[in-house]
């Protein structure tokens, strides 16, 4: 079983359909009657979308049924493009340390304050995030940059110059990144 979850909510005749289908379409169906319920049962799911006949606020996991009929396979299709953009959405925020960083907007986030970063500074941060020991300014220039060993180059020490510089007008934060003995390091 999949372990993507359909909540129909208040919608018992189409419950009750896909209910019978529920195999065959590979979701998991789930009947909600009130909006109670249904903030008891989304706030433990990750993986869900809500059917209803109307837009429920404050949610964005949300398909309204607004138009009957509708041809059944083209409804299973626009749930999987549904599920696809969650996804899609689900995977693009990662974090490090204290703050969120989308990687499709490229923007370093915490609380409401936002940072715009380059494609340069989120591979760079998320290389150091990975790391358990200072990284080197010739790794980051091999790993990063993609230049070769050896090229007498100050450009790493440079964009870590400005990044930190950003994340510190930004955000306050002097010690994101911190520079060590062998290399760079994220605190």
């Amino acid at each position: 079983m999949n372990n993507q979850k359909l909540i129909i909510y208040q919608f018992t005749s189409l419950y009750q359909i896909l209910k019978e289908l529920e195999q065959e379409i590979n979701f998991q169906v789930i009947e909600v009657i009130n909006e109670k319920s249904l903030n008891d049962v989304v706030k433990n799911l990750a993986n869900y979308l809500i059917i209803s006949k109307k837009k429920i606020l404050n949610n964005q996991n949300q398909f309204t049924f607004n138009q009957l009929p509708i041809n059944f396979f083209k409804f299973v299709e626009k749930i999987n493009v549904k599920f696809l953009k969650q996804q899609f959405n689900d995977q693009s925020q990662i974090s490090i340390s204290k703050y969120k960083i989308n990687l499709n907007s490229r923007e370093m986030l915490l609380k409401n304050e936002k940072l715009k970063l380059t494609e340069k500074e989120v591979n760079t941060i998320i290389y150091l995030s990975k790391a358990e020991k200072p990284i080197s300014i010739d790794e980051l220039q091999t790993n990063v940059w993609g230049y070769q060993l050896g090229i007498d180059t100050h450009t790493v020490e440079t964009h870590i110059y400005r990044l930190r510089k950003k994340i510190l007008e930004t955000f306050g934060d002097k010690n994101f990144i911190v520079s060590k003995k062998n290399g760079y390091q994220i605190n």
